[in-house]
């Protein structure tokens, strides 16, 4: 059953016609209004005929939970079949609805219910505090079943150097390692803030909420396209130099699909669903559906393992909580590159395991950004694997937290979580490395054994960046921890322009749009400000763009085979040819994607987006 719990200011209804599975129902109940309610939004589900007793209790448990404690004066249970594309029967939902009504009145509450099966319009206005929208998915299960699935709760350690610490007994030396440690045991505390790079992703002309989308969804404007297609170039070249194979899947797939639902139905209420005809499909939140599809219908033998698989997905949909989506950091739309590596054995999985959190530590040192290491893993495997586990922890040169847990609760045996910390010190996912033990044979992916036996593979998972998305998150945030020792900048190789040419009168425009020319000859993201402005004025632009190198072209500088560059980083002003000037910004993009500059040469030229 699905339920969503709004407490209302009011709710009213009017029904306007019935449909043929329509309940009788007298004159008074055709239309109503509720004062202070909770409405309790209700879609009865296929699974729940199976046990419509236990949904009934349950889910009068949570409505009656939720009323305690919003202070409603009256309960509204309304059906409402949109929340859900896998119906039951008109009979069961409306046996069931009845008996929730019946057991909310036996508790003292009152409540009402709209009627079943009849076109409706209504109008719901949201009392808009924390508890006011609320989600629930109910089903069957008792809640002792639901303790025990809990089972013991995870142990946490402070790894180093192969030492078990206690996180209350270890000293904290590293301030990011703290936070994070703090916030995965929940002894964090939200100050409710902001965080920076949601200011700066607009004031920079990268990105913005689009309010005509659903929550969670962005526009990019042309600079942060930019920066989002070359993090895209890096992670392709990372990624096929390790051997990964490059595919495209669809975003969206069956449901009535065994293999698919089963695997989708580990993410739970953060799932994007939506209903054709009679089929139920899901959008993708990672890759995995499509790289399984395409791996179970190729054959693969012992001499193709390890074997990688790597898309890009534009884009991942995961249907996040609305109050928790922000900025860059948690969308709900979103750009994930993922890569699936098929192994052997355990053993070969180990081995590619080692070389993807190389990767995943090369990245964080391309963008120049901090990451903190969660390690998790079973117990049953720490126990078997502990020498391995540490030896890979001390690649991170500095102590990792380490989670494990009492049994396995998902696909995976072990995983390793990088994560940035933010201005407010919360973490930002990024890049993750994961053991999947599962899914090899529940989507029937096979390999033939030098013996000519078929066998199931075990499967990495890894983004060696995370979502592009909280690449961008990190790198800005960044930029924000470190105001008070540096200026602001991104990396050369990310910058959207990395020359800034400032000619002083008209007198020396030719002059700044033919070095102009050059210089994007040989590769660089160059722009003019030929605007009729003040120098010092276009410097103080360069400087809020937080453009890398800035020249001012002069009379000295027609006269002389020298620019004077001003260089943003060191905050120095440097002499040099232009020959000096390629060489020195190729030296801080080596090896680094290029794209050009999507945008007007002149800024004059340029749209206000």
């Amino acid at each position: 059953m699905r339920v969503l719990l709004i407490h209302s200011d009011y709710l009213k209804y009017q029904t306007k016609s019935k449909t043929k599975i329509a309940e009788k129902i007298d004159d008074e109940k055709k239309k109503g209004s509720f004062e202070n309610s909770l409405v309790a939004f209700t879609a009865v589900e296929k699974e729940d005929e199976a046990d419509m007793q236990g949904v009934v209790e349950n889910a009068v448990k949570e409505i009656a939970d939720v009323f305690s404690k919003v202070g409603a004066e009256n309960v509204v249970v309304y059906p409402y079949a949109h929340l859900s594309s896998s119906l039951s029967s008109p009979d069961a939902a409306k046996k069931i609805l009845i008996e929730i009504e019946s057991e909310l009145a036996e508790m003292d509450i009152k409540v009402a219910r709209v009627p079943f099966g009849w076109y409706k319009s209504f109008e719901v206005s949201c009392k808009g505090h924390p508890l006011s929208e609320l989600s629930r998915t109910i089903t069957s299960q008792k809640t002792e079943e639901k303790e025990k699935e809990k089972g013991e709760e995870s142990k946490w350690y402070i790894l180093d150097e192969g030492q078990l610490i206690a996180p209350e007994e270890f000293d904290f030396y590293n301030k990011d390692l703290e936070q994070l440690t703090k916030y995965e045991l929940g002894k964090s505390e939200s100050s409710g803030e902001e965080p920076p790079h949601v200011k700066l992703m607009k004031e920079k002309g990268l990105a913005d909420y689009e309010p005509s989308a659903d929550v969670g969804h962005l526009r990019w404007y042309p600079k942060g396209r930019l920066i989002r297609d070359l993090l895209a170039d890096y992670v392709y070249l990372l990624v096929t130099k390790e051997g990964a194979m490059p595919v495209e899947t669809p975003i969206m797939y069956d449901l009535a699909d065994d293999a698919i639902r089963v695997h989708a139905e580990k993410f739970g209420e953060r799932q994007y669903r939506l209903g054709h005809k009679k089929k139920e499909l899901m959008l993708r939140y990672a890759c995995c559906f499509g790289a399984f599809r395409v791996l179970s219908d190729s054959f693969l033998t012992w001499k193709n393992l390890p074997a990688r698989i790597y898309e890009l997905s534009t884009y991942s949909f995961r249907m996040e909580k609305k109050g928790e989506v922000v900025g860059l950091k948690r969308l709900r739309g979103f750009t994930m590159p993922d890569l699936h590596t098929v192994c052997r054995d355990l053993g070969q999985s180990l081995v590619e395991f080692d070389r993807q959190i190389d990767l995943c530590m090369r990245t964080g040192e391309d963008f120049n950004v901090n990451y903190e290491v969660i390690f998790r893993a079973t117990k049953d495997f720490y126990d078997e694997y502990k020498e391995w586990m540490h030896a890979s922890a001390q690649k991170i040169g500095k102590p990792v937290l380490l989670e494990i847990l009492p049994e396995r609760k998902n696909y995976w045996i072990s995983k390793m979580d990088f994560a940035a910390i933010d201005y407010l010190g919360r973490p930002i996912e990024n890049p993750t490395v994961q053991i999947d033990v599962e899914s090899g044979e529940r989507f029937d992916i096979t390999f033939l054994e030098e013996n000519e036996q078929e066998d199931y593979p075990i499967i990495l998972h890894c983004s060696p960046t995370g979502s592009i998305e909280r690449v961008i998150c990190s790198l800005l945030e960044k930029t924000a921890v470190e105001m008070d020792e540096k200026p602001p900048m991104l990396p050369v190789w990310l910058s959207p322009t990395q020359v800034r040419i400032l000619p002083i009168a008209e007198r020396h425009m030719d002059y700044a749009l033919e070095l102009a020319r050059e210089l994007k000859d040989h590769n660089v993201r160059v722009d003019v400000d030929d605007r009729p402005e003040r120098v010092g004025k276009k410097i103080r632009n360069a400087a809020t763009d937080w453009v890398p190198y800035v020249a001012v072209i002069g009379d000295n500088e027609l006269e002389s085979e020298e620019l004077t560059i001003n260089i943003r980083e060191t905050q120095e002003k440097q002499a040099m040819t232009r020959e000096d000037l390629v060489k020195l910004v190729k030296q801080e993009t080596n090896e680094m994607p290029f794209r050009a500059l999507p945008l007007p040469l002149k800024l004059s030229e340029r749209i206000n987006f």
